[in-house]
């Protein structure tokens, strides 16, 4: 496995393997690995001849400067991780100067609205960091595919749009979203939660599903007061929000169409730790 910290080694190392005929498939992270990073290396690995990984804790995503200062970090962990999964991977592991230079901000993008709604509006200036430090990664790697989860489905929805806006070459994978057993959504955060918290973490998953079940035969308006009467009560999990939106533009569905397809977006506190999920209703 190679790790790699500067832009014009990791540049010059995907430049050779290119020149060789090889497609470079890239899976970038912020670290504190787990299972659900593990089947997008695979899946990457199963579609292209080289896969390079990141691993960088973006601070122009995050809101909270709490939630930047407490996100898990364990670099040595991953590498380690990494090892295990797929040593042929490619790592690139950079500092915040390498990425931003001495200007630590983000571009201002216009998203046609797919940045204001649910996370864009719970967490303002987020889409903009995370299309920002993509965009410095995607022109450093230049890889011909990039693999994100459907955990982050705004996000993907996002990134797509990013490509479009910068004329980017890169092809955007989206991949299934990994779970644990017992439903709850692979996520570095999960490694936050207390005994108890995990413990009842997987009612969200389970929510979400009875919502599915739910759309066949009952309006939008139903399903939500539905969703929210559940967590209602509940002494660990705190619903932030529930929506229903259509999958392509993610606008709130107030009716329901026959010629569209929708998704239910949640995002809950378990204490100080925000989980989000997501699941296709039709």
């Amino acid at each position: 496995m190679h790790v790699y910290t500067n832009r014009p080694e990791i540049s010059a190392a995907v430049a050779k393997h290119k020149k060789n005929g090889a497609k470079i498939g890239f899976v970038p992270t912020m670290g504190a690995l787990h299972r659900g990073h593990a089947s997008l290396f695979n899946f990457a690995s199963k579609n292209c001849d080289i896969v390079v990984v990141s691993i960088f804790v973006n601070p122009t995503q995050f809101n909270n400067p709490k939630d930047l200062e407490t996100y898990p970090r364990d670099l040595q962990g991953d590498l380690e991780f990494l090892e295990s999964t797929n040593p042929e991977l490619l790592v690139f592991a950079p500092s915040t100067t390498t990425i931003y230079g001495s200007k630590v901000e983000s571009i201002n993008y216009s998203f046609d609205g797919l940045n204001q709604v649910m996370e864009g509006a719970f967490r303002p200036g987020h889409f903009e960091g995370v299309a920002t430090v993509l965009k410095h990664l995607f022109e450093i790697v230049n890889p011909d595919f990039a693999f994100f989860g459907e955990k982050d489905y705004q996000q993907l929805q996002i990134i797509n749009k990013l490509v479009a806006i910068e004329a980017l070459s890169v092809k955007i994978i989206g991949c299934p979203i990994s779970r644990h057993k017992d439903g709850l959504a692979e996520s570095s955060r999960n490694k936050r939660l207390t005994k108890d918290q995990r413990d009842a973490s997987p009612f969200i998953y389970k929510t979400l599903m009875q919502a599915k079940e739910l759309f066949n035969d009952q309006t939008v308006d139903e399903v939500q007061k539905f969703v929210v009467h559940q967590f209602k009560d509940n002494k660990h999990l705190e619903l932030e929000y529930f929506e229903i939106a259509n999958a392509s533009t993610l606008t709130h569905a107030s009716t329901k169409k026959e010629s569209e397809k929708y998704r239910a977006f949640i995002a809950v506190f378990a204490g100080e730790v925000r989980l989000i999920d997501n699941i296709a209703l039709n």
